[in-house]
């Protein structure tokens, strides 16, 4: 069996109503899929996490000009030759960024196939599940005009709690009065403390308000908290991690295995956070999950992207060892992006939903999904062969 062609497809649409997070706006949903053909006919699906203001042209260039010449003719079944293969390639120009998210996408396709040649879900290539559905938490609280939402987000987060959910991650950064306003506002409204919150400020602060924000979100119910400082600033993980109570999660723009070796050498997080579609893919991200645990630090990826990334995200959770091992111990937990996003629904013939609190985890053979080509049709900007 060997790789025949790779097909790039970028997808977007506006958003008819922008929504801001700590670093910009955000005016149109993206996606970047690659499809991956066998000259057997079997055909897998991957995508490159396409960040909030990053253009999906950029993975899709690196993957064009870059990857497909060098796996075109490859046995597909060979995602950790193929993997090193192109980080070598790509070494002196990528290691992190879009050129890895590209790579992310290529290697998803590749186990998609290497599920579908063997019949078995991919939780299964990789060793099995230890679990078969999961938690989800709501991600949303974006803004629409930027401060003085704290009433509007209240009220988003009391929409998420009657519609299932007792976890939600609140969007930060946005001033530190402001910030706090809003946490009190949000607790206030659900007058809740089972309900589980996560903030994440999406590295907007330096050290010192990142910490007094810290401080003041001590007195909430918070699982962790996320992106406190920049990517770069090691040290200022290091640093919250020793002066506060809450975990300190980080990790969604860190890259392959290098990258959370530093994370984990300078015991720096509480909580690793890999997006499968930037980390380096399943590949990547078996890897850092060894090294995770080995290091006592818990896995739970970040999850953004279209219903492909979700999809691969989900096949990875169904594997995570639990860090801490108790008879009650604390479970990896599902992102559920609910802000508009047609590439999430539309985007497969059977959308998965929350059903009594939990995701069930596909068990059809790759990503145990199916793609439709009329909704990559209708939002696809540009595609190449």
């Amino acid at each position: 069996m060997k790789i025949s062609n790779i097909d790039v497809f970028v997808l977007k649409t506006p958003l008819a109503e922008p929504f801001a997070f700590s670093q910009g706006w955000v005016h149109q949903r993206s996606a970047t899929l690659v499809r991956v053909t066998t000259n057997n006919g079997l055909v897998g699906w991957g995508e490159a996490f396409t960040q909030g203001l990053e253009p999906p042209e950029i993975a899709a260039a690196a993957i064009t000009y870059a990857f497909k010449p060098l796996v075109i003719g490859s046995n597909p079944l060979d995602t950790s030759v193929l993997w090193n293969k192109m980080y070598a390639h790509s070494r002196d120009y990528g290691r992190k960024g879009s050129v890895v998210s590209a790579m992310s996408a290529i290697d998803i396709a590749l186990w998609d196939i290497a599920g579908q040649f063997y019949s078995q879900p991919i939780y299964q290539l990789l060793g099995g599940a230890q679990r078969h559905s999961v938690q989800p938490y709501a991600t949303g609280f974006y803004r629409i005009s930027g401060q003085n939402e704290a009433s509007r987000l209240a009220q988003e987060a009391c929409d998420h709690r009657d519609a299932g959910f007792r976890a939600m991650k609140v969007k930060l950064g946005f001033g530190l009065n402001d910030d706090i306003a809003v946490m009190h506002a949000i607790s206030e409204a659900l007058n809740d403390n089972t309900i589980e919150l996560m903030v994440d400020t999406n590295h907007a602060y330096g050290r010192s308000e990142a910490l007094q924000l810290g401080k003041a979100l001590e007195a909430f119910n918070i699982r962790w908290y996320e992106e406190p400082v920049v990517p770069e600033d090691i040290d200022g993980y290091k640093e919250l991690r020793a002066k506060l109570t809450i975990a300190i999660a980080g990790g969604e723009n860190e890259h392959t295995a290098y990258g959370f070796n530093q994370l984990f050498n300078n015991a720096a997080v509480d909580i690793a956070q890999p997006d499968i579609g930037s980390c380096g893919g399943i590949s990547a991200m078996r890897d850092i999950v060894a090294m995770a645990n080995a290091n006592g630090v818990q896995v739970n990826p970040h999850v953004w992207g279209a219903a492909v990334a979700q999809a691969a995200s989900l096949q990875v959770i169904a594997t995570l060892p639990v860090t801490h091992h108790s008879l009650f111990p604390t479970e990896p937990v599902l992102e559920y992006d609910r802000s508009t996003h047609p590439f999430r629904q539309q985007l497969v013939a059977e959308p998965w939903q929350m059903n009594n609190g939990r995701v069930d985890i596909p068990s059809g053979p790759g990503l145990g999904i199916s793609i439709n080509m009329d909704v990559v049709e209708q939002y696809s900007s540009a595609a190449t062969s």
